[in-house]
């Protein structure tokens, strides 16, 4: 199936694309959840569905379209949905610097208001609309509030509410509250696989199943709602990952900064050569094992002897560690990068780099070898989390992976960041 012809949907695209229909055995129930597997076609049907329903119910009506935020989902929906609808005998009239859709057909025509549910404040945006109908895209990345005001919202006689997302921690909220009582809310509730999505080849399939590992294989290729345990990084092989790194020929350098005074401090050099990052060197100072505890100053100075000669791209610093970073900037010697520090997306994304091998690491980095054998999940937590100890070589790499190399323009992400691409 190319990006905008659809040929044939799978029995369970078709169940998605009918279930309100009056003769469906579902048409009486209030809403639709699709949950499962990256990449197995929940998307496309959904949304084409929830057109298609808006237009058989209402007329003059109002809908919202809600993803995590407005720009993945202008670029997750939208953008590839308006020339399939176009194509389908649609007129689409979108003013998306108002984030408004106007959508007529067959002498009918609905209104459809595009919001994202990430923060709290998303909750107010939607306050006062009065809707037909909802559709949540990543619905298991949203604010709860959010998603309890836009069905709020959902006011109008016979309007409907369409849930999709991939599975996450089996104590979210929208699992305990939603899937495990979809009876209760009136329901239908559909689990995808990727073998779903008849777009997708074998080829591609077994690609998908190469990337992932852990709690991550079993969420996004087997679709389950599963607790990350165990060890974080189960991927990583001394035997593989650690490496002499070249002599020359690095093409740029950066270094990468979690930065404690109580806490251990861990700096990383990092050196692309040939399309692979390696750690270097680095520096680890733990004050509660030396007893002694350093200055900004004497953590700079060791930032400078870190980078050595080298002429450093960059220096990413967690965005917590306000004094250092106004250390670092009054030298005026390196540009400071603040880190993104989103754990869970960066964790995923290092694994991800460690399976391609992307990140390699010198055998004098000691301290980050240790580290990946002890950084582990906390199996009591009620969300994903690591345990706050054996963590600060693992973040500072986190930090490099996540905020450097999408700097340097390195695309291997591309297949790491499902939902930041057209994932139907």
């Amino acid at each position: 199936m190319s990006k905008h012809n659809i040929s044939a949907f799978s029995r369970k695209q078709l169940a998605v694309l009918s279930w309100w229909h009056d003769s469906s055995p579902y048409c009486a129930m209030d809403g639709i959840i699709c949950d499962g597997a990256v990449r197995s076609g929940k998307t496309l049907c959904m949304v084409l569905s929830f057109i298609a329903w808006s237009f058989y119910a209402f007329n003059d009506a109002s809908f919202a379209l809600c993803g995590k935020t407005v720009t993945s989902l202008k670029r997750n929906i939208v953008t590839p949905v308006l020339p399939v609808l176009s194509s389908l005998g649609f007129s689409v009239n979108a003013v998306l610097s108002r984030n408004e859709i106007e959508i007529s057909y067959a002498g009918r025509k609905n209104r459809f208001f595009l919001f994202g549910g990430k923060d709290e404040s998303s909750a107010s945006l939607i306050q006062g609309m009065t809707l037909a109908g909802a559709l949540l895209d990543e619905v298991a990345l949203m604010r709860r509030s959010f998603v309890e005001q836009t069905i709020a919202r959902c006011s109008l006689e016979n309007s409907k509410f369409w849930f999709n997302c991939n599975p996450e921690h089996p104590q979210h909220w929208f699992n305990v509250e939603w899937i495990k009582k979809c009876s209760s809310k009136n329901c239908l509730h559909l689990h995808f696989k990727m073998e779903d999505n008849p777009s997708l080849s074998k080829e591609m399939i077994e690609r998908y199943r190469s990337l992932y590992s852990g709690a991550f294989y079993e969420r996004f290729v087997e679709g389950k709602w599963v607790a990350a345990e165990g060890c974080v990084y189960p991927m990583f092989d001394e035997k593989i990952h650690v490496v002499a790194p070249p002599e020359n020929g690095f093409e740029k350098y950066f270094i990468s900064c979690d930065y404690g005074t109580v806490n251990p401090s861990s700096f990383g050099l990092w050196g692309l050569h040939g399309g692979t990052w390696y750690r270097i060197r680095e520096y680890y100072h733990d004050s509660r094992k030396t007893g002694v505890q350093k200055t900004d100053e004497e953590h700079y100075s060791a930032l400078e002897e870190l980078a050595g000669d080298e002429e450093i791209e960059s220096v990413i610093v967690d965005p917590s560690a306000a004094s250092f970073i106004q250390c670092i900037a009054r030298h005026e010697k390196f540009r400071v990068l603040k880190a993104n520090n989103n754990v869970i997306d960066g964790i995923r994304m290092v694994s991800d780099a460690l399976k391609q091998r992307k990140i390699l690491f010198s055998p004098s980095c000691s301290d980050t070898v240790r580290e990946f054998s002890l950084y582990r999940w906390d199996d009591g937590a009620l969300r994903d989390a690591p345990r706050k100890e054996n963590d600060h070589a693992m973040d500072d790499i986190r930090y490099f992976v996540t905020t450097a190399m999408n700097e340097s323009g390195n695309d291997f992400f591309v297949f790491a960041s499902d939902r930041e691409n057209n994932n139907f």
